[in-house]
């Protein structure tokens, strides 16, 4: 027997701004169906808490299952409560993320990780059922705040894929990208063996997955082999949370890992950070929970260059949330830490923005293709 719509259960608590975002979310970005079964993890924190009851409203009006499931608040170092693994293990339809700052490291994945059909391996059972078994489709929104979510989630979505599947192409045959910024920034990304990857609200296959807000076309540099100087000078994020930046932060870049750290405050709370994520690798390691010469692995990849993102949200803007700024139409980010071609594992992946950048892609034999000028799109 199906679910009625409006039946007993709905909170109800949602305004007319938030409504109409969650049902957004549920049935055009996810679409979900009668009958899927729908499990949205959140923290008590007000803003998180308020969207995850939307999106459960918005999960019954569309005759689905939806389970709420609350767990205190969790950073890039924490471990998810074993109840919340232990639910995304049971292979929902659907999964969703609403935490304050993160879900959580999966304990027991990242002691013993998992590996697919295809020799793939896995440090959490959620990477593994969306990227490996391709069993459940997703969105997570970290940091997200009410008014963000209402504002940059109803967007042109046709548009937006059109966008990232024109800019995913462009990458997929480049071999490099050349970025450059007034804030100093000059930068070579290696790029051969990649593939781009969208986070363009496209998440109703599954094996689909992203942010809501939505609106990056991101890749992974080739491990190694990247070069340059990058000079954050909008955003950044740190152990503690995101950061908007005051003083540019200048990170030295050879052979793909971040070599030298220059600036002020901020300059020294990243350095702290990427400090702490080593430690902590050599920790898990000494406790166990770390197989061994994984640790130095995941201490060593805390200095990797894990990804490069182009923002193309146009409801997006920079506030010092992460999760908005990186869509932010404009702008370019270039994250420290793991990637998400899952061959560089690390306990962190730190995002930095860089403002209005000129990025050109380069391809075997020479051609050079202008993708961003000083933070116009030029596709």
């Amino acid at each position: 027997m199906g679910v009625e719509k409006g039946s007993r259960g709905r909170w109800g608590q949602a305004d007319a701004g938030l409504k109409r975002a969650a049902d957004v979310a549920i049935a055009e970005v996810l679409r979900v169906k009668e009958g899927e079964r729908v499990l949205i993890v959140t923290n008590p924190a007000p803003d998180v808490h308020a969207v995850s009851l939307a999106l459960y409203d918005a999960a019954l009006d569309a005759l689905a299952r939806p389970v709420l499931v609350v767990q205190p608040e969790r950073s890039q170092l924490d471990f998810a409560d074993e109840s919340v693994v232990a639910a995304i293990a049971s292979q929902p339809d659907v999964f969703i993320s609403m935490s304050q700052e993160k879900l959580g490291k999966d304990r027991r994945a990242v002691a013993d990780p998992i590996v697919d059909a295809q020799g793939a391996s896995y440090d959490s059972v959620f990477h593994y059922l969306l990227h490996g078994k391709k069993a459940l489709r997703a969105f997570w929104s970290p940091h997200v705040t009410r008014e963000m979510f209402e504002r940059t989630v109803p967007i042109d979505y046709a548009t937006l894929q059109r966008e990232c599947a024109r800019l995913s192409r462009i990458l997929d045959d480049a071999i490099g990208i050349d970025i450059s910024a007034k804030g100093g920034t000059r930068l070579t990304v290696a790029l051969r063996g990649r593939r781009a990857m969208s986070d363009d609200g496209s998440f109703s296959a599954p094996g689909a997955g992203g942010n809501l807000p939505a609106g990056e076309v991101f890749i992974s540099p080739e491990i190694g082999a990247s070069s340059g100087v990058i000079v954050y000078d909008a955003s950044m994020t740190v152990h503690d949370g995101d950061i908007v930046v005051s003083e540019p932060i200048s990170v030295d870049v050879r052979g793909g890992f971040v070599a030298e750290i220059r600036g002020g405050v901020e300059a020294e709370r990243l350095r702290e950070t990427i400090a702490l994520g080593e430690e902590r690798a050599r920790e898990l390691e000494r406790e166990g929970l770390l197989p061994g010469g994984l640790g130095e692995i995941y201490r060593r990849n805390a200095r990797n260059l894990g990804e490069l993102g182009i923002g193309l949200n146009p409801r997006a803007g920079i506030t010092g949330n992460m999760l908005e700024d990186e869509k932010a139409r404009g702008t370019c980010h270039v994250a420290i830490g793991s990637n998400y071609d899952n061959d560089a594992p690390a306990l962190i992946h730190l995002d930095g923005l860089i403002r209005s950048p000129t990025i050109t892609v380069f391809m075997e034999g020479g051609r050079r293709v202008a993708i961003m000028k000083d933070g116009a799109l030029a596709l």
